[in-house]
This record gives C-alpha cells, structure tokens and sequence, in this order.
C-alpha cells in the first residue's frame, strides 16, 4: 500500500517536495519511482531509486531539477522537484518495483493513488 502526498499548486520556479510512505511490505527490498501523467498524455516514468538509495534514474525532463531519494527506516521515498516548470503540471505517482530494475518502467507494478502538481506561469 503506498500513499503520497505533498502535491500543491506553486508558482513556476517554485519547489515541492513530495513523499510516498508504504505500508505492508519490506520496503527496503524494492526499488522505487515517481511517475507523472499530465491530461491527454501518457504515463512518463520521471524518476527511480534503487534499494540501497545508491542509485537514481531521472528522465531527461526532470534530470538537474528533481532529485528522489528514500529513508527505508521511516518506509518513505521521497520527491523534491525544484525549478518548477507549467509543464511539470501533472498527476505524480509513486510505485514499488520488486525486479530490482530501478532504472526501468517495465518493473513498476504497486502504485498509490497520486497526488496533483499544478505549477502556474
């Protein structure tokens, strides 16, 4: 069961730090991801993180403004987006990935129910 929160709505050049706690598992065994889907278009994987924390992957959208990150002590990955942009405005959500595969999308397929960005001009 994963739950997240932190969504808002921000100007652009704002931040936001988004947080995904999961329940019900050993969290620490999974890699973990950020996904976004804005109206109208696909589901983009933004970010991934593997177990340990060590390794990350972020889309070439995001890379240099996003960065995920995970605390296995408290069962949270987390999300701080900065240098927002109107066309981060999206539905983020998180998910689990029990193949190990961090920096894939394929693998991801335990999702929470989204939290809204809205980032205005």
């Amino acid at each position: 069961h994963l739950v997240e929160s932190g969504g808002g709505s921000v100007q652009a050049g704002g931040s936001l730090r988004l947080s995904c706690l999961a329940s019900g598992r050993t969290f620490s065994i999974y890699a973990m991801g950020w996904f976004r889907q804005a109206p109208g278009k696909a589901r983009e994987f933004v970010a991934g993180i593997n177990w340990s924390g060590e390794r990350t992957y972020y889309a070439d959208s995001v890379k240099g403004r996003f960065t995920i990150s995970r605390d296995n002590e408290k069962n949270t990955v987390y999300l701080q987006m900065n240098s927002l942009k109107p066309e981060d405005t999206a539905v983020f959500y998180c998910a689990a990935d029990n193949t190990g595969i961090w920096y894939s999308a394929v693998g991801y397929n335990d999702w929470g129910h989204g939290t809204q960005v809205t980032v205005s001009s």
